[in-house]
């Protein structure tokens, strides 16, 4: 059985007729002119024979009208060649003729947009979802997305815009209000805003199920800039979800209080819907810990492995900090030396942060590292054992923090230590990113900017496969 061939047929070209297409209208037009000439030249011929026989012979004005009659007829012929055969190229073929185009092409407006999130709300009646959007047409403005916040009274309608770039917030802003809305919020937007909220919410669900640490920064992706705080278990009834305006309050999965605040925009109950479920499926997982490690090797040649830390490591945990002076605990922890194991069940739990651990061979710790959540800020920590100082290894772990950071969408990260600290303050200044320094009764809070700085900050896990 012979297998027939795969014939593709492509369009023709936008920049110009083909080269066949150009001969052949070259030979039409040579054709066309050749035939006028020769026209002309017996014309010419002709009258010559006509004058002379006007003039010299007898039968004069019966040639006369002879020759009338054979120019009307040469006309006639003519007017119908050139019906048949237009002079010049071939045009387009028949059809319905394009339509004008726009002063500014879809094309151009997808590339040179702005993109804008606007939420507003409306009342619950008919038409006035549709009022809002011609309005906004009105002013070329492509709505990208949209989402609906049913309330009791009204609905709350989310917008994601594309507007002209000369386009002003303000008059976006009135368009909105002239068309119904009220409570309006408008908030420039990024590619990022693009992927549509239910595929975006299932990806935080994903990143909370493989790591308990990722519970607040999904929170805080969810909702934009929103202030997460966490309180002890209460024994009342304030434990109870519940939602009041800008406030949001949901049970942790440790029995603590989870509580969302966000003054410049108030929650709807959709809102609080996707912030239980992703609580909720985080207390039913669990505490868990992805199991991801690095071989770290230093110049001495003796080989480490950097893993993130658990909860069950906390007796690996107070054995490092015996082995350290008192001054090294009271650099890390910034107060007595005696209170530095009681914090290790926090630093340890993962729904605060993520902790990395450097293990030797035997099993021992020699360095823990600490991001904790803070806002739209993370904290950075590190504790390395007296004799594994000064090797190298706070500055990796300086690194891979701001790494994990910056891949969390943290904007920045800040160091809390003595203003004497110098090894910190060294490794912090190495990591190649804008610093802010603040200093306040000897007390030194160093902040590094981690915007844009994702693309120079290597991999936290480069020999881990499927990892960035």
């Amino acid at each position: 059985m012979t297998q027939s061939p795969i014939t593709t047929h492509c369009p023709p070209t936008q920049s110009g007729p083909s080269r066949a297409a150009r001969r052949r209208a070259r030979s039409e037009r040579w054709r066309h002119t050749s035939v006028e000439l020769a026209g002309v030249f017996l014309a010419v011929a002709i009258a010559d024979l006509v004058a002379n026989i006007v003039v010299h012979g007898q039968h004069g004005p019966v040639l006369l009208a002879a020759s009338a009659l054979a120019l009307l007829a040469t006309a006639v012929g003519h007017a119908w060649w050139a019906h048949r055969h237009p002079h010049g190229p071939p045009g387009p073929r028949p059809g319905p003729e394009p339509a004008a185009e726009a002063a500014e092409p879809a094309g151009v407006l997808a590339a040179e947009g702005r993109l804008w999130r606007v939420r507003t709300t409306v009342s619950d009646a008919p038409g006035s979802l549709a009022t809002v959007c011609a309005a906004l047409a009105a002013l070329r403005v492509s709505i990208v997305s949209l989402q609906t916040h049913p309330l009791p009274d009204a609905t709350v309608d989310e917008f994601l815009l594309r507007a002209p770039r000369s386009l002003p917030r303000a008059e976006l802003t009135e368009a909105v209000a002239r068309a119904g809305g009220r409570e309006i919020w408008t908030d420039p937007a990024d590619a990022h805003d693009l992927v549509d909220v239910p595929t975006h919410v299932l990806a935080l669900a994903t990143r909370t199920a493989l790591d308990a640490a990722e519970l607040p920064v999904a929170l805080r992706q969810l909702f934009g800039q929103v202030t997460i705080r966490s309180f002890p278990a209460a024994a009342d009834a304030a434990a109870a979800p519940s939602l009041a305006g800008h406030l949001m309050r949901l049970p942790g999965p440790g029995g603590e209080l989870i509580e969302l605040s966000r003054p410049h925009l108030p929650f709807t109950p959709t809102e609080f819907a996707r912030a239980k479920a992703l609580v909720e499926l985080d207390a039913v997982l669990g505490p868990r810990v992805p199991k991801v490690a690095d071989r770290l090797s230093l110049p001495a040649g003796t080989d480490l492995t950097v893993r993130r830390a658990a909860p069950d490591d906390k007796a690996a945990a107070l054995a490092m900090h015996g082995r350290c002076t008192a001054a090294t605990l009271r650099k890390r922890y910034h107060g007595p030396v005696a209170d530095a194991d009681r914090y290790l069940d926090h630093l340890l739990d993962p729904r605060h942060g993520q902790t990395l651990a450097v293990e030797t061979a035997d099993g021992r710790l020699v360095a823990l590292a600490h991001l904790m959540w803070d806002d739209d800020s993370a904290e950075l920590a590190v504790l390395v054992e007296d004799d594994w100082q000064r090797r190298g290894l706070g500055l990796d772990l300086l690194r891979r923090m701001a790494a994990l950071a910056a891949e969390a969408g943290v904007a920045t990260v800040y160091a809390v230590t003595q203003a004497g600290n110098t090894a910190l303050i060294g490794a912090m200044r190495r990591l190649a990113l804008p610093l802010d320094y603040q200093v306040e009764d000897g007390t030194l809070v160093i902040t590094a900017h981690l915007a844009g700085a994702a693309e120079q900050l290597p991999s936290p896990w480069p020999s881990v496969p499927g990892r960035p």
